[in-house]
């Protein structure tokens, strides 16, 4: 029905024997065909929040619902709807790259082929690899790869570009805007916040496991986060820093020279640090 989001998070809560809450009332829907993506430092409980989702984990409270379905309780043919990334995997057995995008196609009713997957992510000159003799970004590859394969209608990326050199990350970029193209909700959660600037429509920032903020990626934080700020030194030698939505304005309207003029304009980066060091 698409009415209903593709993934619905309310009062999310996991707490360890220990006491430790590792997601503390946690909230958030995400549109079908929308690219949300979960920021937060080590430790924030990210890939918790998205491992319940995926059903690896348990919660302790709250309801979580992935295309209408607790994936809790989720039978095979939900699974055979939904792609997965996770930040680790498994050792793969000693199989060539093609083997094992070719078996991982009898797990679902329709996907990709796999000559589209291997120039998807670049693995083409290691087809006939054996995956045990991979580099560490070569296998990440493969990871997306098998995330894609069956052409999920939610897809969840945690960590997908960690051991990817700048080139092979813009391809993967490119990839994922492919993936979205075709209507498949994304859930991305990654450290580089250019990635998430560049893939997100919306982003939510979680640390010690509570909910900070969410919004448009280019409105997270509000707008006092996002104002910009000129910075000079006067004519005394003395620094002055201020914070206005008009810099040409305040700039013209001074009568006194302006040494070491700057225009800052905040980066989703300085945005996300701002927020995480107020914890």
């Amino acid at each position: 029905m698409p009415d209903i989001p593709a993934v619905e998070v309310h009062h999310l809560t996991k707490q360890y024997p220990s006491g430790k809450r590792a997601v503390d009332d946690v909230s958030f829907d995400i549109p079908r065909g929308e690219t949300f993506a979960l920021l937060g430092p080590n430790g924030a409980g990210k890939t918790t929040t998205v491992e319940i989702l995926e059903g690896y984990r348990t919660r302790t409270g709250g309801d979580v619902r992935v295309l209408g379905v607790d994936p809790a309780r989720a039978p095979r043919s939900h699974r055979e709807r939904v792609g997965v990334v996770l930040q680790t995997s498994a050792e793969s057995p000693n199989v060539t790259v093609a083997e094992q995008l070719r078996h991982f196609t009898t797990f679902y009713p329709r996907y990709r082929s796999i000559e589209e997957l291997l120039a998807a992510t670049g693995l083409e000159a290691q087809r006939n690899t054996r995956i045990a003799k991979l580099s560490g970004g070569q296998r990440r590859r493969v990871d997306v790869a098998l995330g894609i394969i069956g052409r999920p209608e939610v897809l969840f990326l945690d960590e997908p570009t960690t051991g990817f050199d700048p080139e092979a990350r813009r391809h993967f970029w490119d990839l994922i805007n492919e993936v979205k193209a075709e209507g498949t909700t994304i859930l991305l959660t990654t450290h580089y916040l250019d990635e998430a600037a560049h893939l997100a429509d919306r982003a939510a920032v979680i640390a010690d496991g509570k909910l900070l903020g969410i919004a448009p990626i280019d409105e997270i934080g509000g707008t006092e986060a996002r104002t910009p700020r000129v910075r000079w030194r006067k004519q005394d030698g003395k620094h002055h820093d201020e914070r206005t939505t008009d810099p040409v304005a305040l700039i013209r309207n001074r009568d006194d020279p302006m040494h070491d003029l700057e225009v800052i304009r905040p980066s989703l980066e300085d945005v996300y640090l701002g927020m995480v060091g107020q914890r």
